[in-house]
């Protein structure tokens, strides 16, 4: 059983949106280097800010 580690511990990253600090967490185990976004909220409102480009 691996080890438990303290949150403070933990790897972090600012959110690209919303300029605050997170940490990981087990779900983005597998992608880590490529999480921007420290929630969904955040990942819609990065959506809804993009220009639209028309095709």
């Amino acid at each position: 059983m691996p080890k438990m580690r303290k949150k403070s511990e933990l790897p972090t990253k600012v959110c690209v949106v919303c300029g605050l600090p997170f940490a990981w967490r087990k779900k983005w185990e597998r992608d880590w280097q490529q999480v921007t976004h420290c929630s969904d909220r955040c990942r819609s409102a990065a959506k809804a800010a993009r220009p639209k480009v028309p095709a």
